[in-house]
């Protein structure tokens, strides 16, 4: 391990050649949002410099950064990124991770259940949304994301989220079949 950027990237130096590796299938909170900087200093402290790791590969990212599964001693680093409260399941790109999807997903749960990290915020907004929407302008209806309420009124393919946790009213009608997941294909 070389170096952490932020939350969910850090520079691994394998076989003397440094690469960029973006942990797959999660999303942490932004240097400049609430929780950012909790998130790369946690990663920091799981990773400290000279720790050997396993790199799972998944894919390359629009930035040229390697997506990995990244796991210390048997330890799923972007599991224990997303239990702590530290980072979402990114679920646009969760398919690039079908062994570990469903402990991601109870590993969230989980988190927002206790009120850890990211989610003792009443309404914490993820990295994708635009960063001039403050997190009083989130729907409490979608806890897992930052969707603004209406009007607008959006649909599914106006978000980039996928199966996103409703809650209550539903302003949008993302959940039609009301079984508290929206925008489920």
């Amino acid at each position: 391990m070389t170096s952490v950027g932020d939350g969910d990237t850090i520079t691994v130096e394998q076989k003397s050649q440094r690469t960029t590796v973006r942990l797959a299938c999660i999303d942490a909170p932004e240097a400049r949002q609430a929780y950012g900087q909790n998130a790369a200093t946690y990663l920091k402290n799981l990773l400290p410099r000279g720790t050997a790791l396993s790199v799972q590969p998944v894919d390359h990212d629009r930035y040229g950064r390697q997506v990995a599964i990244v796991s210390r001693g048997g330890t799923n680093i972007n599991i224990m990124m997303v239990r702590q409260g530290l980072a979402w399941v990114y679920e646009q790109y969760i398919g690039g991770c079908p062994d570990i999807a469903t402990e991601l997903r109870q590993a969230q749960q989980a988190a927002a259940r206790q009120r850890l990290g990211l989610w003792d915020d009443p309404n914490p907004c993820t990295p994708q949304q635009p960063s001039t929407l403050p997190s009083d302008r989130c729907a409490p209806s979608y806890p897992d994301v930052c969707i603004p309420p209406a009007p607008p009124d959006l649909n599914c393919k106006d978000i980039p989220y996928r199966r996103l946790t409703v809650r209550g009213s539903d302003p949008h009608n993302f959940d039609r079949d009301r079984d508290g997941i929206g925008c489920v294909n």
